[in-house]
């Protein structure tokens, strides 16, 4: 199982949310390109970028992605999302070194866009869900759609990035059981998020065999366990 350390993105800033809620945001205060290639030295091949701004329509972060991608592109893979809405928004991430974007709420919306944008990049859609509800426009909408219905409806998706909202940046464990009935409604790989506070957390979704990856990202900036430590606990 793959971990991908997270970077959350707010004005040039490493961020996090609790629940998606942009009043209630901690700042790390720690230069992104700096926390990355700490995740690269600790042994990570992946890294999961999220940009606030964008997501939220309220500018980007974009400068920022490039900057972390082409850096370390020789050491680690770039996965990003938040504000991907056109071809065009996904083509200027590649043009920046990122491998694998990710679509909120454009995929929702226009599932057909997936099947474009997945010409030129792979794409991981990212199903943010209350409740089984999928949520967009940076969590602050439901949108009627279910879960396990979205996840049979993206043929062309490289992954589905599956957040409990509920539980990001709680530090609260991650919903185990719901992610095992949600990864056997779809062969195409499940990348979980959202309330790992242990290694046991990370350990129980190891044991989940059709997940193939999980986003951290409080835990370690809390120093609930190294990223080092969730390399371990991930391939035993």
């Amino acid at each position: 199982m793959e971990l991908y350390p997270a970077i959350d993105l707010r004005g040039g800033r490493v961020v996090r949310l609790e629940q998606g809620d942009f009043a209630r945001e901690r700042d790390y205060g720690t230069d992104p390109l700096t926390v990355a290639q700490q995740f690269a030295d600790d042994g990570a091949v992946w890294l999961h970028i999220v940009d606030l701004d964008a997501a939220k329509g309220d500018g980007n972060n974009r400068a920022v992605v490039q900057h972390i991608a082409r850096s370390l592109g020789q050491r680690m893979r770039v996965q990003t999302g938040g504000g991907v809405r056109s071809v065009d928004d996904a083509q200027q991430l590649v043009d920046a070194g990122v491998a694998r974007v990710v679509m909120g709420s454009a995929a929702v919306r226009d599932p057909q866009l997936v099947d474009a944008v997945a010409q030129i990049v792979d794409v991981a859609v990212g199903l943010d869900h209350r409740n089984g509800e999928v949520a967009t426009d940076g969590w602050l909408r439901g949108s009627t759609l279910t879960l396990s219905t979205a996840v049979t409806q993206y043929p062309a998706a490289a992954a589905f990035v599956i957040t409990d909202i509920s539980r990001d940046g709680m530090l609260a464990g991650p919903d185990v059981e719901g992610l095992r009935h949600i990864a056997t409604l779809s062969s195409t790989p499940i990348i979980a998020s959202g309330g790992v506070a242990a290694l046991t957390d990370l350990r129980q979704l190891r044991d989940v065999r059709s997940l193939a990856g999980v986003i951290v990202g409080k835990a370690l900036y809390e120093g609930r366990f190294t990223t080092r430590e969730a390399l371990k606990a991930l391939q035993a």
